[in-house]
C-alpha cells in the first residue's frame, strides 16, 4: 500500500470542516436502471472506512442533478445498463457542478456507453474523453495497479479502460468502461466473484476517491 501525503492533504482540505466523505448516486431519466448494484456503494464506503484514515458516511445518498444539494458531494456516481437522458436543466447543473470543484465517476454496468457519450457531449461539447495510461497517478494514489484498471466482469472481450475528462489539469470525470467495478463492489452472493477480484475492485474505488 502506498499513501501519498500530498494527496491526503489536498483531499482533506477539499472537504468542509468536520464533514465526512460521502458518495451520491445520480438518479437519471431515459429508462436506464440508475439504481443497479444496490450493495456496491455501501460496501465500497465500508472498505474505505476500514482501510484508510478517512471519516466516512457509510450510507449511500441518492440525488437528482437538479437537487439543491447536488453540488455538496465530493463524489458523484452514475451507473446502469440502459439509456441515460439529461434534460436541459440537468445538463446545466452537471456542467456547473463539475466546473466548480465537483467530480463524477461513471461506471458502465454494460449497455451505458452509447447514451453516456451522447449525453456528456451535451454537457461539454468542446471537451474530449481521453484514455488514461497505466502509469497515471490514479493507479497508485493509494494502492498500486501496475496494469491499470482491473477487469472485474467480462462482457465483450475488450480490455478495461479508464477514460477521463479534464478541466485544465483537474480530472472532473472518470468513465470506467469494460471493467464493471460496481459488480466487484457488490455483495459476494450477487456475482460469486472470488475475494481477490472483489478486493481489486474495492481497492480501485479507493484510488479513485483519493
Amino acid at each position: 500500500m502506498r499513501i501519498k501525503i500530498s494527496i491526503l492533504i489536498f483531499f482533506f482540505y477539499g472537504l468542509p470542516s468536520a464533514q465526512t466523505f460521502s458518495i451520491a448516486r445520480i438518479q437519471y431519466s431515459g429508462g436506464g436502471d440508475w439504481y443497479s448494484d444496490p450493495s456496491s456503494i455501501p460496501n465500497l464506503l465500508d472498505y474505505l472506512s476500514k482501510n484508510t484514515p478517512l471519516s466516512v458516511d457509510l450510507k449511500e445518498t441518492r440525488i437528482k442533478l437538479t437537487d439543491n444539494n447536488a453540488n455538496q458531494f465530493p463524489y458523484l456516481y452514475l451507473t446502469g445498463h440502459g439509456n441515460i437522458r439529461f434534460n436541459d436543466n440537468e445538463v446545466i447543473a452537471l456542467r456547473s457542478i463539475l466546473l466548480n470543484g465537483g467530480f463524477l465517476h461513471v461506471d458502465d454496468n454494460y449497455g451505458l456507453d452509447k447514451s453516456f457519450r451522447r449525453e456528456i457531449k451535451k454537457v461539454f461539447p468542446n471537451k474530449k474523453l481521453v484514455n488514461l495510461p497505466n502509469d497515471h497517478s490514479i493507479f497508485d494514489s493509494y494502492f498500486e495497479f501496475k496494469n491499470g484498471l482491473p477487469k472485474i466482469h467480462e462482457h465483450d472481450n475488450k480490455p478495461a479502460q479508464a477514460i477521463a475528462m479534464f478541466d485544465k489539469k483537474r480530472m472532473i470525470l472518470l468513465y470506467t468502461y469494460e471493467s464493471d467495478l460496481g459488480d466487484g463492489w457488490e455483495d459476494t452472493s450477487v456475482h460469486n466473484n472470488p475475494w481477490e477480484t472483489r478486493e481489486s475492485a474495492l481497492k480501485m474505488g479507493v484510488n479513485i476517491i483519493y
